[in-house]
């Protein structure tokens, strides 16, 4: 039976930080369910279907990351009821830095009480990803800064026409 995880996250948009991350389950996991979330807790750049053809392109365009191994979903549910309408027992998350941690350790914490079967897994990103937030993409191109070093091609072009 192949080992899945669920990778959750707003990816507004998708970053080096998050790529890496994958890239490194890829190695753990037999399929990899990258869920893009749509709470209505956010004030979101991209609407829901924009950051699914955003990761779509990102990693199946730019990097041919193999679609076999890898699944690009919208959820609105809870990530417990995601882990069981994909079999999986295993969530997981992406670490930057020390201040990440404190939200993290809360939000597992609460995914173990709805479904005491369901582990989470904390994955850094490459060192120099760590700095990387799709917050501070936003802004830099915003403001016409570069930002090849942050995301993929296909991403960029996105959010340059977001911002024209």
């Amino acid at each position: 039976m192949d080992k899945v995880v669920i990778y959750p996250g707003t990816f507004d948009p998708i970053t080096h930080g998050h790529i890496d991350v994958i890239k490194k389950a890829l190695k753990l996991f037999d399929k990899i369910v990258v869920a893009v979330s749509n709470v209505n807790n956010k004030d979101y750049l991209f609407t829901q279907e924009e950051r699914l053809d955003i990761v779509n392109k990102a990693l199946f365009k730019d990097l041919r990351f193999n679609k076999k191994k890898i699944v690009v979903i919208s959820f609105n549910s809870l990530t417990t009821d995601l882990c069981k309408k994909f079999k999986s027992n295993i969530i997981l998350r992406g670490l930057r830095a020390v201040s990440d941690f404190e939200y993290e350790f809360q939000l597992a914490g609460m995914n173990r009480k709805l479904n005491n079967n369901i582990e989470t897994i904390f994955l850094m990103s490459d060192v120099e990803n760590q700095i990387i937030s799709s917050r501070f993409v936003k802004e830099i191109v915003k403001l016409n800064g570069d930002i090849k070093k942050f995301t993929t091609i296909s991403t960029i072009k996105s959010l340059k026409k977001k911002y024209e």
